[in-house]
């Protein structure tokens, strides 16, 4: 079988069976279209049982290389490629697992970057401010997700139907589509109903998109992520410095260094929609890292 057939295979089952969302299904198929482009490219052969443990170490080599690949980038690579061939092997498309013996590089690991509570409050003035036609919408978004701590593609898929303004709640379909519940914050609410007042009719019905760009069109990603960009530049905060998954490590990290009394890490865990509580300890890891300025800075010597 040949290699472009079985991706062909693997990304319909993800995609119908596992029912992975679009993002995910977009990611796998992206990277193992980059695989089979590094074969052909090589002039490997791209039958599937052809493949070799040397030529996806190659593989992994030419990302960090030539392609400066970043380490999460690597990592999702090379999980991407093992459960495409778990699901081959299953499949009885192929008997020998070439991934066997492929581990996951160690890097090391870099605290998240965030926002203070100060450039925090300086990104709110300056959208709180502005008076473009989308300004509302904007501000919705960006105190949405910094009061939230969702994904940025959880933002954009959002339905007026996942919002519950009485209960002052959110529900929110993260990786894999799973479900969370989370709360509101009170001082969204006015916004949220002054939002909605800016829209028509038929623009609030339950199934329609709660965020639209500026052709009426339910928000992108990219979309979202421009509008961020210009957010931070108007603050008078770096674009370069920040994204917008930056303000999900921000809401992570206030949430642990300015109410710690409120929250313990596994409620933090739930709110993240984090599937290891593994993945939430690395923000400790920042309060730690805070701690240790003060106390570096504290000269009494």
């Amino acid at each position: 079988m040949q290699l472009k057939a079985a991706i062909d295979e693997f990304i319909l089952y993800i995609q119908i069976e596992k029912n992975y969302s679009t993002h995910t299904v977009i990611s796998y198929e992206y990277d193992l279209d980059q695989f089979l482009a590094f074969l052909c490219d090589h002039d490997c052969s791209t039958g599937l049982a052809d493949i070799t443990t040397t030529q996806v170490r190659r593989f992994i080599q030419n990302q960090l290389g030539k392609q400066k690949q970043k380490p999460r980038s690597i990592n999702r690579k090379i999980s991407c490629l093992k459960s495409f061939t778990k699901y081959c092997i299953r499949e009885k498309f192929l008997s020998n697992n070439f991934m066997d013996s492929i581990e996951k590089p160690k890097f090391d690991d870099n605290l998240p970057v965030y926002m203070t509570l100060d450039d925090l409050k300086q990104l709110f003035r300056s959208i709180e401010n502005d008076d473009s036609s989308l300004s509302i919408r904007n501000e919705v978004m960006i105190k949405l997700l910094a009061t939230t701590g969702m994904r940025r593609s959880e933002l954009v898929a959002l339905t007026w139907e996942q919002i519950n303004l009485s209960n002052q709640t959110i529900r929110v379909f993260g990786k894999g589509k799973k479900e969370r519940l989370l709360p509101l914050h009170a001082a969204l609410i006015p916004l949220l109903y002054e939002y909605k007042e800016t829209l028509r009719e038929f623009q609030i019905y339950p199934t329609e998109p709660v965020f639209l760009n500026k052709n009426g069109v339910s928000l992108n990603p990219r979309g979202l992520h421009l509008i961020f960009k210009k957010a931070l530049e108007k603050a008078g905060l770096p674009p370069s410095r920040f994204s917008l998954h930056h303000l999900r490590h921000t809401f992570a990290t206030l949430m642990l260094q300015e109410n710690k009394e409120n929250i313990e890490l596994r409620t933090l865990q739930e709110l993240l929609g984090h599937e290891s509580i593994t993945a939430t300890e690395v923000y400790t890891h920042v309060e730690f890292e805070q701690k240790k300025k003060a106390i570096d800075s504290f000269n009494i010597f």
